[in-house]
């Protein structure tokens, strides 16, 4: 027999949605709901709830758009779904709540809760309300980098440029500020630098998490009209009728247990906003426990669909005339870079060198970064439509940044001036849980644009902030020169600083003193090899990109580079070299 157990709501606070400096999210789509459990208090009786091994339904007696989640960061995960819908892990309050999240109830009238404690707080705690506030909380929250108005992010992803807007997708929770529930978030700009967050492209399902993947515009040919059945896609060419294809992995398939990650397909009609999913997921990996990250390219070589897919510690090629069927290729990787890691967040594309070019490609890995836990290395090579040949020793590691806070990083497809721009994750996974905010957690690194140089007989790749930063310049960018054997020292009135050193070669950025310390993992000294890549000289020129919490620095004009995050008590905007 079923225990019914009559709850009763006071009516909830009612908070408008309002914008941040990017955008707004949510629009009046969505609202909240107020659930206290267990108490007769004023208002009127909004719902039951019947508990039956372990399963907590609620019965909504009221329409509402939202119910409010209180989130308790440090207590384990319980189920959450609405009506039959996939089951969502949460951190629902056992004691206390650390802040709201929005589920979304699309007009249903049933939510399911398994694995809470009948004793949890949450159950005096859940609202009920028509509207989400996503005003800023957060002290530490950028300025000019994108963050998400609420819930955790992660890699960048599926980032193309559709008719005047780029797109950039990423690893999204919109369920608490840690890690989980993978779904593609969304965020449009016409110009790199103001970005504005849409509703969630790609939700989660009985196939798995949404995991990383990307995107390129298609089109039909003449005659076809629907994606999924025709016998040939073409890359698009600008015109009306252009669409977005994605793929991306599945991770954990509950619908087809033992595909533990495997590619999905899906298509947008329009720019983005809402997606459809070709169904199950259309490559199957031979096995392999890592199988993940698909990136799509245009191989001209082919004139066919190129893809590379993560498969452990090496990278491999695929080949489809349709987006649906593929046929292996190649691979790359054995014994190559930082072994033996997982090869993740590939990404692979041609840059101009001379009076030739370079085949790049991306491989994220995690762990190997030398200063401890992600980062991103690269190798240059040709390819001639099947294969990749690395024109470095295999032992030869690249890295395309050097701080301790650039990861996965990719690249927009499509872009309308040709250029290659990267955008990565700013966090490090030692200790992207722990940063010091709640409202959201983690951040993109600024635009940036690639290129290929040479130095002493080696090909690199470079990275600079993308020409749409430059009208920031004036208040976030600092410029000067540093000599061997110099410093320089960045700081607030409060003593909190960040050293610049230069010295044997190399260019070191320590943050030991520079504000909150969130993890000891975080009290790191990074540094660039600059001789290696720029050559001896008796001086380097040095461009700081500062934010509220982040450095970016870009040496001699971006032929290297360095990431890290850092979490001063006040905005470091002295620029010195006395201690």
């Amino acid at each position: 027999m079923k225990n019914i157990v009559e709850k009763f709501a006071i009516k909830g606070e009612v908070m408008d949605i309002k914008p941040l400096g990017h955008g707004l999210i949510n629009g009046t789509k969505k609202s909240l709901m107020i659930l206290m459990a267990t108490l007769m208090l004023s208002g009127c009786q909004q719902y039951k709830v019947e508990s039956e091994a372990g399963v907590s339904t609620v019965l909504l007696s009221r329409d509402k758009i939202f119910l409010l989640l209180p989130i308790q960061e440090d207590r384990g995960e319980v189920q959450v779904r609405v009506a039959d819908g996939t089951w969502m892990d949460v951190r629902l309050a056992v004691d206390s709540a650390d802040y709201y999240v929005p589920l979304s109830l699309d007009g249903a009238k049933k939510v399911e809760i398994a694995g809470l404690a009948d004793s949890a707080a949450t159950w005096k705690l859940l609202k009920l309300s028509d509207s989400f506030d996503t005003t800023n909380k957060e002290y530490y929250r950028p300025e000019y980098h994108f963050t998400p108005t609420y819930g955790w992010m992660n890699d960048p992803n599926g980032m193309t440029y559709l008719d005047g807007e780029y797109h950039l997708f990423f690893q999204y929770n919109p369920y608490g500020s840690k890690w989980g529930n993978m779904h593609w978030g969304h965020a449009v700009s016409e110009d790199l630098v103001h970005w504005t967050q849409l509703e969630p492209a790609i939700a989660r399902d009985d196939y798995g998490h949404i995991f990383s993947g990307s995107s390129y515009i298609a089109r039909l040919p003449q005659g076809e009209s629907d994606p999924f059945t025709a016998s040939r896609l073409l890359p698009g060419d600008g015109t009306e009728g252009d669409f977005i294809a994605s793929y991306y992995t599945t991770h954990s398939n509950t619908a087809e247990p033992g595909l533990r990650e495997q590619q999905s397909f899906a298509v947008s009609l329009d720019h983005g906003r809402t997606y459809r999913k070709y169904g199950a997921p259309v490559l199957r990996g031979d096995g392999r426990s890592d199988f993940r990250d698909p990136k799509l390219f245009w191989n001209e070589q082919r004139d066919e669909w190129g893809m590379i897919v993560s498969a452990d510690n090496e990278m491999q090629f695929y080949a489809s005339s349709n987006l649906r069927e593929w046929k292996y290729v190649s691979a790359f990787g054995d014994g190559y870079g930082v072994q033996p890691r997982q090869f993740e967040c590939p990404d692979f594309f041609k840059l101009p060198l001379g009076d030739g070019e370079k085949w790049v490609m991306i491989v994220n890995v995690n762990p190997g970064c030398w200063f401890g836990g992600s980062a991103s290395q690269y190798f240059t090579g040709s390819f001639d439509g099947d294969s990749f040949v690395c024109d470095s020793p295999k032992e030869t590691v690249k890295w395309l940044d050097w701080g301790k806070d650039h990861y996965a990083a990719v690249t927009f497809s499509c872009e309308p001036k040709g250029r290659v721009i990267s955008i990565p994750w700013m966090s490090n996974w030692q200790y992207a849980n722990d940063l010091p905010t709640r409202q959201y957690r983690s951040q993109m690194g600024m635009p940036r644009e690639l290129f290929a140089f040479q130095q002493d007989g080696s090909t690199y790749v470079g990275q600079r902030p993308v020409a749409e930063m430059l009208p920031l310049a004036s208040e976030h960018r600092l410029e000067c020169e540093i000599a061997d054997g110099g410093r320089v020292i960045l700081g607030n009135t409060l003593g909190e600083k960040v050293v610049i050193s230069c010295h044997d070669g190399r260019i070191y950025m320590d943050r030991t003193k520079s504000g909150i310390i969130p993890s000891p993992d975080f009290e790191t000294v990074t540094w660039i090899p600059v001789a290696q890549l720029c050559g001896v000289k008796p001086s380097y020129q040095l461009e700081f990109w500062l934010d509220k919490c982040s450095i970016e620095l870009f040496v001699e004009g971006g032929k290297a580079s360095m990431t890290n995050l850092v979490y001063p008590s006040e905005t470091l905007t002295i620029l010195t070299n006395e201690e």
